[in-house]
């Protein structure tokens, strides 16, 4: 069987970068593999009905927002397929 890992990219504002950097080095762990661990601990604990689902995402801040200017940018032809990533 193929390996069903997947990869995806996450982008952190500067202040939870620096305390993930701090705590990977305060742990002795690159930041990516720290990252993952505590990615896959909050995915583990997470409650998957869809009323929590929506919950945590009206939590992150400027995250419509953020979602309103995606869909402008594609609109707009400024977007990339996934066929071409």
């Amino acid at each position: 069987m193929a390996d069903a890992a997947a990869r995806f990219n996450v982008q952190l504002d500067e202040r939870r970068a620096q305390k993930l950097r701090a705590l990977a080095e305060r742990t002795h762990v690159p930041p990516g593999t720290l990252a993952r661990s505590l990615l896959c601990t909050a995915l583990d604990e997470a409650d998957p009905e869809p009323s929590s689902i929506v919950a945590l995402l009206d939590s992150i801040p400027g995250a419509l927002e953020r979602a309103n200017q995606g869909l402008r940018e594609i609109n707009s032809g400024k977007g990339i397929s996934l066929d071409d990533l």
